[in-house]
């Protein structure tokens, strides 16, 4: 423009042509300084606005690019619930993909479209809501928990334009305080359970002892041993509770062994098809290597027992019945979904079913002692509350899987063991009763009148001298005047003021060659836990019938004095109640 002005100037013409020459050069200059003006501050301009563009576009990526690489859900809705943004984390927790949802409508609130609404109208009305815990359904249409929180999305003049949504996927910790929480309802209901059956055990010693005592005397054929007989076999079944909420509460007597899974299942396969019935099969896929884990193998053999016959009521109508072994490595992300199990080498033994399944609210107290689906008169509710406590109490997890019309399947994990089997053991011939008698002097220590005054007598039928006493200080005054030698206490663990161990401790001070045997409601590893028993020492659980009373006592009294080497524990054909390896029955639900 400069150009040109000065060229028609110069020749006579244009606008800036004065009367004289310095007018003419002084509006032409003046002309040129408005152009430089000009065009420097245009310049200037362009360049600053060329830099806000660069700045805001850099502003919009990094923006992009910390949406876009959140690990929480973001996603942006119009006025109209139009998707106009969806990151990947979306994508992950919902299912669905940007390009399925970017233009169309929210498709996550199709099932709680109320809810959803007037969360919506709050926003739009300003207001920016926090942490909201929902369930909301992803595209395959399995729910999950998302802590939700939600702004409003403002346009230059400040008016409400649409809504912005962060959430946080909270299914897998909802689910973790679920497990939690039932543990701990677990525990406190064993406890429970625990404490009733130490409880019937003194109960269920005396009434079961003294029926046999009183059977002993009658004539087979009466009335009246018919009535003592029905009473003894009430009894038994009372025990056969009490010992399942023990082993519920994990405070039964076990006999650990290193043992083969696949050796056992194989061992009570022609039992297990007996029990199922001829409408249902019976399938079994053991691990091709040994299965070896550390457990108690009548217990075990229990807990398969009470999931095959689970298993088998389960199907009314026929079915199968699977039980399947393997040796698996639980990993940490395995683990972070079943609390509290810990990562490492595990036996699992399966037992599946083709019935007719479980639901949510089913699943929720399965393991519940006494709780049951069926009618009355077909269960006490016990059986998979045995298992659980056994699982536990074998340092195992136990899980059940299963939805209504799809079976179920129960897994249970017990701790690899590395060292080689042993062999399992047919029962041994049950000692002869002539076996069972005797002549020493026995000091008998119980603070239960009803268990003291039935240990007497049947002690005494069986030839011995004893001794009685209420309590530890009146054990020792009995001791001291008791001359002669006293060749077995018999001591109850868990008494008042001074326990049973305190007793023995200061007896066998002065009576060195006594032998000891304890007897509790407790289980062993529940005394030795409180510090009240060595593990090498003896003990009797309760409730135990004359027989078991008097080959325990033969037993401890052939085993050397106290001290010595662990007294041989009972086979598993012992008579009566009292065994430390109960055959396993079938009181499964």
């Amino acid at each position: 423009m400069a150009s040109v002005a000065v060229g028609y100037t110069v020749r006579g013409g244009g606008p800036f042509v004065m009367q004289t020459v310095p007018s003419t050069d002084a509006s032409l200059l003046l002309y040129i300084a408005i152009l430089a003006v000009t065009g420097l501050t245009l310049g200037a301009v362009a360049v600053q606005h060329r830099r806000a563009q660069n700045a805001l576009q850099d502003a919009n990526e990094n923006l992009r690019a910390a949406v876009h690489a959140s690990p929480l859900a973001i996603y942006a809705v119009d006025r109209d619930t139009i998707v106009r943004a969806w990151n990947p984390a979306a994508e992950a927790l919902y299912g669905w993909r940007a390009d399925e949802v970017i233009g169309r409508a929210l498709p996550i609130v199709a099932a709680d479209a109320t809810e959803y609404m007037r969360l919506r109208e709050r926003v739009l009305r300003g207001e920016v809501i926090r942490g909201v815990e929902m369930t909301r359904r992803k595209k395959d249409g399995s729910p999950l928990t998302v802590s939700l929180s939600v702004g409003p999305l403002h346009d230059s003049a400040g008016r409400v334009t649409g809504l912005l949504s962060v959430a946080a996927d909270l299914t897998e910790v909802r689910q973790l305080e679920m497990q939690y929480r039932q543990a701990q309802k677990m525990e406190v209901v064993g406890r429970l359970a625990g404490g009733i059956a130490h409880d019937f055990n003194n109960l269920l010693t005396a009434i079961l002892g003294t029926t046999t005592l009183l059977m002993e005397s009658l004539d087979p054929g009466s009335p009246a041993s018919l009535d003592a007989a029905e009473i003894a076999k009430t009894a038994r079944r009372a025990a056969g509770l009490t010992q399942q909420l023990l082993a519920f509460s994990r405070r039964q007597m076990l006999t650990p062994r290193v043992l083969d899974v696949n050796a056992l299942v194989l061992n009570l396969e022609v039992m297990l098809r007996r029990l199922i019935g001829a409408d249902v099969a019976l399938h079994t896929r053991l691990a091709p290597a040994p299965a070896v884990v550390r457990a108690d193998p009548g217990q075990l053999e229990q807990a398969i027992v009470n999931l095959v016959v689970n298993a088998r009521d389960a199907m009314p109508s026929g079915g199968t019945v699977t039980v399947e072994t393997a040796t698996v490595e639980l990993d940490p992300s395995y683990v972070e979904m079943h609390a509290p199990a810990q990562p490492g080498s595990y036996v699992r033994l399966g037992v599946s079913d083709t019935g007719v399944g479980m639901d949510a609210a089913t699943r929720a107290h399965l393991f519940e002692p006494f709780f049951t689906t069926k009618e009355p008169g077909r269960g006490t509710g016990l059986g998979l509350a045995t298992v659980y406590g056994i699982v536990k109490q074998s340092g195992g997890y136990i899980w059940a899987y299963s939805e209504p019309g799809h079976g179920t399947t129960f897994k249970i994990y017990l701790p690899h063991v590395g060292a080689p089997p042993e062999a399992l053991e047919a029962g041994g011939a049950a000692t002869p009763a002539s076996a069972l008698r005797g002549s020493e002097t026995i000091l008998v220590v119980e603070d239960e009148e009803n268990v003291r005054r039935y240990t007497r007598r049947a002690l005494e039928g069986l030839g011995y001298t004893v001794l009685v006493a209420s309590d530890g200080p009146e054990a020792l005054r009995l001791a001291a005047a008791h001359a002669r030698p006293i060749h077995l206490l018999l001591a109850d663990v868990v008494m008042p003021g001074m326990n049973g161990r305190e007793v023995a401790r200061h007896l066998s001070a002065r009576r060195p060659e006594m032998r000891v045997l304890y007897m509790s409601g407790y289980a062993a590893d529940v005394v030795l836990q409180q510090g009240l028993l060595e593990p090498t020492l003896a003990i009797l659980q309760k409730p135990f019938t004359p027989d078991v009373l008097a080959l325990k006592v033969r037993e401890v009294l052939a085993a050397g004095p106290t001290g010595g080497p662990p007294a041989p524990q009972p086979t598993r054909t012992a008579p009566g109640i009292g065994r430390t390896l109960p055959l396993p029955d079938a009181p499964a639900e």
